[in-house]
């Protein structure tokens, strides 16, 4: 049987910058992918001696790097002078080209960092690549100079009995720039999740926001350029809350599923004028909020609920009615360590049409999507105020056509629309995701269509780095099955199932599977984020839990899950060549083992 192989090196690809050797056609050399710690996002990262990586190709076979030279400069203009004011690493000899950490004057929070790279082969000396960037973001929690603010309670029409619906909390603060405006920065954490907008825009392509983790140990904030989204004279920021896996989605087991309060912010705007002077807007109890919008509850399992007759026009504008809105309160902090967020984003990666839709019986029709996803539906739909329409998800049918829901226990996995009525409305969900190839649509206003509905595909951000292609379509069915489950399981950590009740970084299941999705996806800084999850889930004893982050109290004690701290250290290290897991990690996989010899021999 003849098989085509493509696997492409686990390194980044993106655009190629053309650099020329000895100026002689046939040597020529690419540098490309010039990235920082494996950010797809660079900028604020808390690392100190971040490390830097760029890709070398050619037109000739064997072309293989000699020495390199890094400038790392404080400003565009002395990085285009050749002045590494920062770093200037001169040349060293050696083949090293990812994961090279930065050696030169101590950085400081706020630092902006503009870098490029030559290399040498044996053809010769390359010109200087395009610049790339970071920026440093906050070393200290002394930086952040707001306050957390909330709501620490429920609202008459949440219910946190059994199946908790908690509504979405909305925040705004208006202020005004002064002057001529040089850059802008956004920092923020928002938890569960949030949603960020500048002068009515949404900030970012990023859903499902930040990155989960066991909040009790530490917290991630996001970095936003928004130079571009602030004017001179009045401006307003505008903040919505959703639960996500802060407010947990069941309270009936205490005993065995953490619950870390409710929602709250934390923002810092920092505005820098071109003048050189400089203002901060921060989260405080001069911030307005309300629990009373459009979007009714939201819980990861059960859905999300939206009333549009509820939408407050222009409430994160300047100049908008707040007047029965009321102040915000301010809350305790989660209690973990505020760090910068290092792995990708969730965002919408694809969008999918429907390939059916069937009338089942009376006003309830069977959506098809033609590929099992994890995500959620964006909808068009027009019709009288007040009409409610259901969307029902799973991921197969029963023989009489409805949809099959057995296994996904007690989640209802269910999106209520209420319409406002009038001209058509657009909608999707904000923070919640289902697994699912299929969808019951009841109370559609007339007769629903494919072109009426979109599969919006919601995984980590993250690049397809290899590809496979055999002459058996049995085989290739299989790997593309395989790809689908795992992208649907990337959600900030690796879960196990995106359908059920369930949905946990359960540590066996990612024991050797690692290793093979590291050669389709690049997946590193999802899983350095998740090593120090399961760091963070050790006790003091030594012993680590079965689930990590642990929203679980799941601490079995066998070797086939904690075992996973180690595998996925030697897969970053073989696959990616990152010593880094190693060496911060040892101590803690060291004290496991020593626990477990304790226990056990």
């Amino acid at each position: 049987m003849k098989y085509i192989i493509n696997f492409s090196l686990p390194i980044f690809i993106s655009a190629l910058f053309l650099i020329s050797c000895n100026n002689r056609e046939s040597e020529i050399l690419h540098l490309s992918n010039l990235r920082t710690e494996m950010l797809t996002n660079p900028e604020g990262i808390d690392v100190v001696n971040p490390k830097l990586t760029w890709e070398i190709s050619g037109n000739q076979r064997g072309i293989f790097q000699t020495a390199y030279r890094i400038l790392v400069a404080s400003t565009p203009e002395k990085l285009e002078a050749n002045l590494g004011d920062l770093w200037d690493s001169g040349k060293i000899k050696s083949d090293q080209s990812i994961l090279v950490a930065y050696d030169g004057k101590p950085l400081s929070s706020r630092n902006r960092c503009y870098w490029k790279v030559k290399v040498w082969s044996e053809k010769g000396e390359s010109d200087w690549s395009k610049p790339a960037r970071w920026n440093m973001g906050f070393l200290y929690e002394k930086d952040w100079q707001g306050h957390w603010i909330g709501f620490n309670k429920t609202f008459p029409w949440d219910d946190i009995t059994f199946f908790t619906r908690l509504s979405a909390r909305y925040f705004r603060k208006e202020f005004t720039a002064t002057k001529e405006i040089r850059h802008a920065t956004m920092n923020i954490i928002g938890l569960g999740l949030y949603e960020l907008y500048l002068n009515g825009q949404k900030i970012g392509n990023q859903v499902l926001s930040p990155t989960p983790t066991d909040y009790l140990k530490n917290v991630k904030y996001n970095v936003f350029d928004v130079t571009r989204n602030i004017q001179t004279g009045k401006n307003a920021v505008g903040v919505v809350l959703g639960n996500g896996r802060y407010f947990s989605m069941r309270h009936y087991k205490p005993y065995k599923v953490k619950d870390f309060g409710y929602p709250k912010l934390l923002l810092q705007l920092e505005v820098e004028y071109s003048d050189g002077t400089k203002s901060v807007i921060t989260s405080d109890e001069s911030w307005k909020g309300t629990a009373d919008g459009p979007i009714l509850s939201n819980n990861e399992y059960d859905g999300e609920e939206y009333d549009a007759r509820k939408e407050m026009s222009g409430w994160n504008t300047a100049g908008f009615n707040d007047s029965k809105w009321t102040r915000a309160e301010y809350v305790q902090e989660p209690g973990g360590a505020i760090e910068a967020q290092m792995n990708e984003n969730m965002k919408v990666m694809e969008s999918i049409k429907p390939v059916s839709v069937s009338l089942l019986k009376p006003d309830t029709y069977i959506m098809d999507l033609g590929q099992n996803i994890a995500g959620w539906v964006k909808m068009r739909v027009k019709g009288p105020k007040g009409r409610q329409v259901k969307l029902r998800f799973a991921e197969i049918l029963q023989s009489d056509g409805s949809l099959f829901t057995y296994n996904l226990r007690d989640a209802k996995v269910t999106d209520i629309y209420t319409l406002k009525g009038g001209d058509t409305e657009v909608w999707e969900p904000s923070f919640i995701y289902h697994g699912f190839r299929y969808v019951e649509i009841s109370g559609y206003p007339g007769k629903p269509t494919p072109d009426d509905f979109e599969g919006r595909v919601i995984s980590d951000n993250m690049e397809t780095i290899g590809t496979f292609e055999t002459s058996s379509t049995v085989t290739n069915q299989i790997f593309k099955n395989a790809s689908w489950g795992i992208l649907s399981n990337y959600k900030g950590m690796p879960v196990d199932c995106p359908q059920r009740n369930e949905r946990q970084p359960w540590l066996g299941d990612r024991a050797i599977g690692s290793y093979g999705e590291s050669f389709v996806f690049g997946n590193a800084g999802l899983y350095n984020k998740w090593m120090d999850d399961i760091q963070n889930s050790q006790k003091a004893d030594g012993s680590i839990c079965d689930v990590a982050p642990a929203y679980w109290r799941y601490y079995s004690d066998n070797i086939t899950w904690p075992g996973t701290y180690l595998l996925i250290s030697d897969m970053l290290y073989n696959q990616f060549g990152d010593k880094t897991s190693i060496k911060k990690h040892y101590p803690s996989m060291k004290k496991w083992m020593d626990y477990m010899k304790k226990c056990f021999i």
